[in-house]
């Protein structure tokens, strides 16, 4: 296990439901970076059924079933992951060319613990430009990044923060938030990662943007996630 871990650079952990269509494309996109063949890279299928594991067909993929939930996915894919770097990726987020050295970079710096880019959302449109701005300095300000912006952090200190609370929804942000409470640094990287606009695309850009504000607001006030992930459904129907 050890002489694993010094041969692999990062540990790249993607949580996936329903993805058939987005995972062989960010495969692809992997495949891109340099010093990928120095990564591992582990899909965690929330479905029982496995049905986006059935579209991939890299053998170099680490492939896992889990219980749906994205911090429980996350974590499973983290108990198998062979680096001291974690990254966690959204499925229809794509990593900025050179990604890997800036984490490793950045991971090396002993100020910094974890880390995310900035967003981009692959859109031409001005509201949706606006609102990655919005986040961006948002990001900056609070040093708590959106899951979207592929976070990454060491693993051992992963482990010893708790790990992502298995919670239905905010598994990202408690676990950002628990780092800045234990009085220690995130660094926001200004090369940006691109996430797909398909949310608020199908949603409406402001509903949904004010719609997770108000979420993440509420989960500061101490909402209890269960009834977070109660309002977050209703709101969707």
């Amino acid at each position: 296990m050890t002489e694993q871990k010094d041969k692999t650079q990062c540990s790249i952990i993607i949580p996936v439901i329903n993805e058939q269509e987005t995972i062989r494309p960010l495969l692809e996109s992997l495949r891109q970076q340099a010093g990928i063949e120095q990564c591992q890279i582990i899909v965690v299928d929330g479905d029982p059924n496995g049905s986006t594991l059935q579209v991939i067909d890299d053998p170099a993929v680490t492939q896992l079933n889990s219980a749906r939930g994205r911090g429980l996915q996350m974590n499973r894919g983290a108990e198998e992951a062979r680096s001291d770097n974690l990254v966690f990726l959204h499925a229809d987020t794509r990593l900025p060319m050179g990604c890997l050295s800036l984490i490793d970079r950045t991971l090396q710096n002993p100020r910094y613990v974890a880390g995310a880019f900035d967003l981009e959302i692959a859109s031409p449109s001005p509201l949706l430009k606006l609102i990655a701005r919005t986040a961006n300095l948002r990001s900056r300000l609070t040093r708590v990044p959106y899951g979207d912006q592929a976070i990454f952090i060491e693993r051992d200190y992963f482990i010893r923060m708790g790990r992502f609370r298995e919670i239905p929804i905010m598994e990202e942000v408690d676990l950002l938030r628990r780092i800045r409470r234990n009085g220690d640094h995130i660094c926001i990287l200004r090369e940006a990662v691109s996430t797909s606009p398909r949310r608020w695309e199908a949603e409406g850009p402001l509903y949904t943007t004010l719609r997770n504000q108000l979420l993440i607001f509420l989960f500061g006030l101490g909402v209890k996630p269960e009834k977070l992930a109660q309002l977050y459904r209703g709101a969707r129907t």
